[in-house]
């Protein structure tokens, strides 16, 4: 049988719409790597996490948006502070495993965290230290300086509340992994806290260990820089 040119230009249609509606298909039963798809912080990493992520650091609304979506408790706070250090995007969340107190922070550092511990900081700690996380403890989020606590040059991102600094984890049966004692080691706590850096670097722009610098011996700083959609990851 002989198709005709139009006979061939709708097979080929036909077949280009049947592709197309098998993509459509995948992607809306993996969100993950849908980027219209809106995002979950419970669904895994997928190919627009991190570009949706990123998306969250310039638009307050639209990440709040995110933690209701993602079951993820917080309250909103009133803007504060000024000029450098003005926080006009301020939350904390409320359930989050964090001592001490409950800290402030932009609500794309509480959205990379909830991603984080969910999905990267609990299993590795029941994988690879056998039990459960109880808490994280952490030297603050806040802190209106610039770079290094110098008297001039580029600000922190914790001048506005946009970054965290990890100082240990607690599991439930009291293991205590500080990034001070156990980062140069090569045991079990010192796996987990390079595979927890390593899954920050999935959600947070910047991620610096003490791999980076001497400045950063003791903790694991993260932050929602503007870095379009970009990492830095030492």
């Amino acid at each position: 049988m002989k198709f005709s040119w139009f006979d061939s230009l709708a097979i080929a249609a036909l077949m280009l719409g049947a592709v197309l509606l098998g993509a459509k298909a995948w992607l809306d039963a993996h969100p993950e790597h849908n980027p219209w798809a809106p995002l979950d912080l419970r669904d895994p990493l997928g190919w627009a996490t991190a570009r949706k992520l990123a998306a969250l650091r310039t638009d307050g609304p639209a990440c709040r948006a995110v933690l209701e979506r993602s079951d993820v408790a917080f309250t909103a706070l009133d803007p504060a502070g000024a000029g450098a250090c003005a926080r006009p995007d301020r939350i904390v969340g409320d359930d989050f495993p964090l001592a001490p107190g409950r800290p402030v922070t932009t609500c794309a550092v509480a959205a990379a965290f909830a991603r984080w511990v969910e999905s990267g900081v609990r299993p590795a700690a029941e994988e690879t230290l056998g039990s459960p996380l109880d808490r994280i403890e952490h030297y603050g989020t806040y802190s209106c300086r610039r770079l290094y606590g110098r008297s001039s040059g580029a600000w922190s991102e914790h001048a506005t509340g946009n970054a965290i600094d990890i100082a240990a984890f607690v599991t439930e049966d009291g293991q205590r992994v500080s990034v001070l004692r156990d980062w140069p080691g090569d045991g079990a706590k010192a796996a987990f806290l390079r595979r927890v850096r390593d899954h920050a670097c999935e959600s947070f722009g910047t991620v610096l260990s003490p791999k980076y610098n001497a400045a950063h011996a003791d903790h694991l700083h993260l932050d929602q820089a503007a870095r379009g959609f970009g990492r830095v990851c030492r």
